[in-house]
């Protein structure tokens, strides 16, 4: 597996103030330094934490995978397009909601989805959606042209260590399995920490974790460099 740091709350902590520190261009290198395979940013409607100037500077200044998380909104499709990041994942998005709280519903609006997700594919990048795993997710997934899904985390993070750990894991190999036989590839996150996340290498064929939160909080006590080498050990561990 593969780790994609999401650094969406370096940008969180430099807005509470409202000035330059700290730097997300600067916490994105220290974790291309520390060996990530790519960077993750949201880049909300509402401008939270991440701006538009972040991505760009992030595409322009950063030698890394770039992926951009976004709402399936004309504006955020024309900026994609514009920056050109090496994958986009589909997110749903609600203004109140203090992060993600669940999966994209791609099978009600499946033709919307494929719709808004073409040009970004017949631009050349890579597409994934971010979705619950549940059986008619994943299948209608498959039938919108996109090449990854991203499966959320967030039930089996949250259940971790209590009666219903085993059966929200289930869930995330099951539709892991199932992806694979519709021709999909799977990446993963959304609540996976330090202490949750070996047990992805229970689960065969995930591609890449993308993990923020749990990344950007170690990092307050040990420092952001020593916080990611931590995750990779964890992640690359066979």
């Amino acid at each position: 597996m593969l780790l994609g740091v999401n650094i969406d709350h370096v940008a969180t902590l430099r807005n509470a103030r409202g000035e330059l520190e700290p730097s997300v261009l600067e916490a994105a290198k220290i974790c291309v330094n520390a060996g990530v395979h790519g960077i993750t940013a949201h880049l909300r409607e509402d401008r939270r934490h991440i701006t538009d100037y972040d991505v760009f500077s992030l595409r322009n200044d950063v030698n890394c995978r770039l992926n951009l998380e976004m709402a399936a909104t004309y504006e955020m499709k024309k900026i994609a397009l514009e920056l050109m990041p090496d994958a986009c994942c589909i997110v749903p998005e609600k203004r109140e909601e203090v992060t993600t709280e669940g999966g994209l519903d791609v099978y009600s609006q499946k033709g919307k989805i494929t719709e808004f997700v073409k040009p970004l594919i017949d631009a050349g990048i890579k597409v994934s959606l971010f979705i619950n795993p549940e059986r008619e997710q994943v299948s209608a997934a498959s039938e919108t042209g996109v090449e990854f899904i991203e499966l959320h985390t967030g039930a089996f993070s949250r259940a971790f260590g209590t009666k219903n750990e085993e059966p929200e894991f289930i869930k995330l190999r099951q539709a892991t399995s199932l992806a694979h036989l519709l021709g999909l590839k799977v990446n993963a996150g959304h609540g996976l920490n330090y202490k949750n996340v070996h047990k992805m290498h229970e689960i065969d064929g995930i591609v890449e974790l993308n993990i923020g939160h749990s990344i950007i909080s170690r990092a307050v006590f040990v420092g952001l460099d020593t916080a990611v080498r931590e995750m990779i050990s964890l992640i690359y561990k066979n």
